[in-house]
Formats: structure tokens, sequence, C-alpha cells
């Protein structure tokens, strides 16, 4: 298998995961689902069980917050949903730093992508609205946008998802 990167991009309930999956679905009958959110509050909790129930037992599914590299899943096809709550675990981490934040979601992207895998990576827009008085989350969406850019510059393919429809950006 020859490596490949997609993002998926878009704002909240457009359809990245779902898209996603299918997607992983198409390419194989046995994809791997990596799953990188913590889980905050019991809306959060509730959230990710409705994620898990949306997939079936063809799914290898894998939680990691924050090393994806240290898992082996070459000549896989991964979905890892998503990068905004696996760039929050760095941040929060760092207590806000945004340079030592992207420089580690950097260096652990290169890592784990020098694998020959298929991979699937689903993000979200989180610039598209307003500038937040609240300066963490000023702070967080320049990560997110920064994370982004550097993801879509190595992909080999960008869909934004609007309403629930793919749109080819690269």
């Amino acid at each position: 298998m020859k490596k490949h990167i997609t993002l998926i991009t878009g704002g909240q309930r457009s359809g990245k995961s779902s898209y996603a999956q299918s997607l992983a679905l198409s390419l194989t009958s046995t994809p791997v689902y990596l799953a990188t959110s913590r889980v905050w509050d019991e809306e959060h909790r509730k959230r990710i069980a409705r994620h898990q129930a949306d997939r079936g037992a063809e799914w290898t599914n894998i939680e990691e917050e924050k090393f994806l590299s240290k898992h082996n899943l070459s000549n896989r096809t991964i979905v890892i949903d998503c990068v905004t709550l696996w760039g929050t675990n760095f941040f929060f981490d760092n207590q806000s730093d945004v340079d030592l934040t992207l420089k580690q979601l950097k260096e652990e992207f290169i890592r784990f992508t020098s694998q020959e895998a298929y991979f699937i990576f689903v993000t979200n827009e989180i610039g598209l609205g307003g500038v937040s008085e609240n300066e963490i989350q000023r702070k967080f969406t320049d990560v997110q946008g920064w994370i982004n850019q550097f993801i879509a510059k190595q992909a080999d393919e960008v869909i934004l998802m609007v309403s629930g429809l793919p749109l080819k950006i690269k």
C-alpha cells in the first residue's frame, strides 16, 4: 500500500465523520477508527457513544489522545477523528502554549504518517466565525488553523464538507 493522506474539514455537524467513515468503508472491509477525544463531561460522553454506535463490527477501534505514532497501522485504512480534539489535548497539557503545541503536533503527525497507510484525517474549521473575546480560544483557533494548513500541505487530497456535501479542494 502506498501512503495516502486525505484531510476532511468543515464546520460542526457538517457531515465530516460520516463522510470519512463512508470513504474508509469504500476502500476496505476492515478500517481502523482512531479516536482522539478525551471525555470532558457527560454530554461529550454521549456524543462519543453516538459516534461509536455509528460504526459496526468491521471497525478496529483505537482510543489515543495524543501519541498516534505508537500504533503500527501499516497497510491499513485509518480514520483519525479528529485533529481538533487531538490538538486540544496537547494545547491543554501544554498550558495553552501555542508554539510548543504546534511543534509537538507537527512532529507527531510526521512520525505517524511515516508508515505506509491510507490516512483519513477529520478536522474542524473553527476560524470561519468571528474572533473570540476569550484569549485562550483565540490562541487555540490559531493552533487549529495552523495545524490544518500543515496537514493540508502534506495531504494528497482535501475535502471541505458543507451541509453534508463534499467539496473537493485539493
